[in-house]
């Protein structure tokens, strides 16, 4: 089935020279002359690179066979996550540099979505929002702004700039697509 550029939205799979690409955010621009171009921020699902990159509205592209398998988390050792499919008991591998950024989301017994591409395991995809918990955070500092924010460290290791009004050990929700802090749990 042919998509043309103008129809992307964001979440979308298409094949660009020969390889299945998510676009994971877009704009049309219309210049004062000529045809409107669609300005792309697209990840290549084998590679894991992100480039920007611009396409003519009117271009047409094949959609990407993505499968996509409900699997839970089981744990992460040697560089090496494995993810188990509830109903088959298979268990997948996927090293440490394929899980990327993820890997500070990824918590034991949590489902997640893998995505497959002729047989291949290529991304994981995690829900919007995780819930964490501060392993470390300085105190609140008295009389400080409910502006100002401080580092945190959450139990999978991720360092974030979270509010003065949290503390170690309490749990947080945690954007997935940028790693920053949403609110309290």
């Amino acid at each position: 089935m042919a998509i043309e550029a103008g129809d992307f939205k964001t979440g979308l799979t298409v094949m660009v020279d020969g390889d299945p690409w998510v676009v994971l955010d877009f704009q049309h621009v219309k210049p004062g002359k000529g045809a409107a171009i669609l300005k792309t921020k697209m990840k290549n699902l084998k590679t894991g690179s992100t480039q920007e990159r611009n396409f003519n509205a009117s271009t047409k592209f094949e959609a990407a066979q993505i499968e996509r398998k409900q699997v839970q988390y089981s744990y992460e050792a040697d560089n090496t996550y494995y993810f188990m499919d509830m109903e088959t008991f298979e268990t997948y591998e996927l090293s440490e540099e394929k899980v990327g950024f993820s890997k500070y989301f990824l918590i034991e017994g949590m489902n997640v979505t893998l995505m497959f591409f002729d047989g291949s395991v290529l991304d994981v995809s995690l829900p919007d929002k995780v819930e964490l918990t501060v392993a470390e955070t300085s105190p609140a500092i008295k009389g400080a702004p409910s502006t100002q924010t401080k580092d945190a460290t959450t139990d999978t290791g991720l360092t974030l700039r979270v509010p003065q009004f949290v503390e170690q050990g309490e749990k947080i929700l945690v954007s997935t697509a940028d790693g920053k802090y949403s609110s309290r749990a």
